[in-house]
């Protein structure tokens, strides 16, 4: 089976192409275009969506180039149904679905979260990991559902944060700070030469949050290094996020741990990470950085994996889900 994915839930237009042969998902092609919003500014969504429905048609051209493929030899066509941002997801949606009707194709709606799950734990060969999930709009600790009935969730959320993700805490610090690009990979970048300071640190149980620490670090602008306020905000943020994980950890007993989402690519959290999993016995893992971050490939992957489970979907009813919980899967 050949499967193309759309992936469109925020700034980044993704088209992937995965193949099946037997129990192997692989990667044939993994094309994307990224919306970078105005300086100063934070993804504005008809922009965004109009971006992606621009930049749609060279995207899926190269993915077919690189997969060495034409469009009628796909089998299954996907895209990311949520959750996300309304207008972005509306353009992944209409090409699916568009394609999958023009070429009487069956047609899958994928998860956002869960793409980045099933991929990493794919790719690494985890069996049953206790999943931190890290991205922009979406932080959390998450298990799959061992004593799954019919209808009852996939995954569990063990712990989340109670008000902003991870991704965006570095993205609002960088832009409200003035770092541009208004991005995490920069607020880390500046991290390297910085020196630590206390700032708040709110845990609850395997909960965590982030507005106070965030305002707390923007105080701190023009009184100190920006250096030094990039280093505290990632290791106290990255420090709460580790000793939900290690409660986690000590609860299921499971043996293996796999980060997931944008802020996987932070090579400073794998390292704390893994520290965390010595003590325990437990293995670390994190994909590859292009699996990561958002991408088609992901969306693609899953769709098989979720159409060799039996899932069937009819194109009349698909419709974006911007709120769409990884713990609403079925």
């Amino acid at each position: 089976m050949i499967c193309l994915g759309f992936e469109s839930t925020a700034h980044t237009l993704g088209v992937g192409i995965c193949e099946s042969r037997g129990n192997r998902i692989s990667v044939l092609a993994n094309c994307k275009e990224v919306y970078v919003p105005p300086k100063g500014e934070g993804i504005l969504p008809r922009a965004a969506a109009d971006h992606h429905a621009e930049a749609l048609g060279e995207v899926l051209r190269r993915s077919l180039c690189e997969s060495g493929l034409g469009i009628s030899e796909i089998d299954l066509f996907s895209f990311s149904r949520g959750p996300g941002i309304g207008q972005c997801l509306r353009v992944g949606c209409a090409a699916a679905k568009f394609l999958a009707s023009r070429h009487k194709k069956p047609v899958l709606g994928i998860n956002h979260c869960h793409a980045h799950l099933e991929i990493s734990r794919g790719m690494l060969g985890f069996s049953s990991p206790l999943y931190i999930y890290v991205s922009g709009a979406n932080t959390q600790i998450i298990i799959e559902n061992e004593k799954e009935n019919r209808g009852a969730p996939r995954f569990l959320v063990l712990g989340e944060t109670l008000d902003m993700g991870l991704g965006n805490l570095f993205d609002v610090f960088a832009r409200e700070a003035g770092i541009h690009p208004s991005h995490g990979s920069q607020v880390a970048r500046l991290a390297q030469k910085g020196r630590y300071f206390p700032l708040p640190y709110t845990i609850k149980g395997m909960n965590f949050a982030f507005a106070g620490l965030l305002s707390a670090a923007l105080r701190e602008v023009g009184r100190r290094r920006l250096e030094d306020i990039c280093l505290s905000l990632m290791e106290t943020s990255f420090a709460e996020i580790c000793e939900a994980a290690e409660r986690a950890l000590c609860l299921t007993k499971r043996r293996q741990v796999l980060l997931c989402g944008g802020v996987a690519q932070n090579a400073r959290f794998c390292r704390m990470l893994g520290q965390m999993c010595l003590p325990h016995g437990a293995i670390f893992g994190a994909a590859p950085a292009e699996f990561n971050a958002d991408n088609g490939a992901m969306i693609a992957y899953t769709a098989i994996s979720e159409w060799k489970r039996g899932k069937r979907e009819k194109i009349g009813s698909l419709k974006p889900d911007g709120y769409w919980r990884i713990d609403q899967v079925r």
